[in-house]
C-alpha cells in the first residue's frame, strides 16, 4: 500500500482502467458513489445508494473495484449505513465525503472547508473558516493597486540589470 495518496490516481468507478492501471504498477485510489464528473448524469449533487437495488448495485461497485486492485475507495454521498457496511465488508481502507463517521477516514474538498465557494456549500461539508470572502477583499486590494499604479513596487520588482540604459534605449529605437 502507498504511504501516501499523492503517489495514487484517483479513479472514478471504470474498473478496466483501474485493472489497466495496477497491472503498469500505478496505485489506484477508486471513488463510488456520487462522482463529480458525473454530477449531471445524477441530476446533480446527490446521494447514491438510496433504495435497495440501488444499495446493492454500490456494495457490488466496491467489491469490484477492490477486486480490480484499488489499494483504497472514496465512498461520496453514500448514506451512513450502507457506507458502514461497505467499510465492514471490504478488506481494503474506505475514504468518506458525505458518507457518516462509518468510514475508516474523512476527506473534504478545501474549497468546501474553508468557504471559498461562497454561493454553494455542500451539505456535508462543514466550513471550519470562511476565508472565501478575505480572499475577495485581498483580490480587490490587489486589483485597486494595479490600476492606481501602487503595485508592483521596486520592492516586488528585479532592479539589477545587464543590460544598460543606452542599450535598452538603443533597442527601443530599433523596435
Amino acid at each position: 500500500m502507498p504511504t501516501s495518496m499523492l503517489n495514487s490516481r484517483p479513479v472514478q468507478m471504470n474498473v478496466r482502467i483501474d485493472r489497466q492501471l495496477k497491472e503498469a504498477g500505478d496505485a489506484v485510489l477508486a471513488h463510488i458513489g456520487m462522482t463529480p464528473q458525473s454530477v449531471n448524469v445524477f441530476g446533480g449533487f446527490k446521494v447514491q445508494g438510496k433504495g435497495e437495488d440501488a444499495a446493492k448495485r454500490l456494495l457490488e461497485d466496491a467489491f469490484t473495484v477492490q477486486e480490480a486492485g484499488a489499494f483504497s475507495v472514496v465512498l461520496e454521498c453514500v448514506p451512513p449505513k450502507l457506507a458502514a457496511l461497505i467499510s465492514k465488508k471490504l478488506t481494503i481502507p474506505t475514504i468518506g465525503i458525505g458518507a457518516g463517521a462509518g468510514c475508516d477516514g474523512q476527506v473534504l474538498v478545501y474549497q468546501d472547508m474553508l468557504g471559498m465557494n461562497m454561493d454553494f456549500t455542500p451539505k456535508f461539508a462543514k466550513q471550519f473558516d470562511n476565508i472565501g470572502e478575505r480572499m475577495v477583499d485581498a483580490f480587490r486590494t490587489y486589483m485597486n493597486e494595479v490600476q492606481n499604479g501602487t503595485f508592483p513596487t521596486e520592492k516586488q520588482s528585479f532592479v539589477k540589470s545587464d543590460c544598460s540604459d543606452e542599450y535598452l534605449a538603443k533597442l527601443d529605437a530599433e523596435f
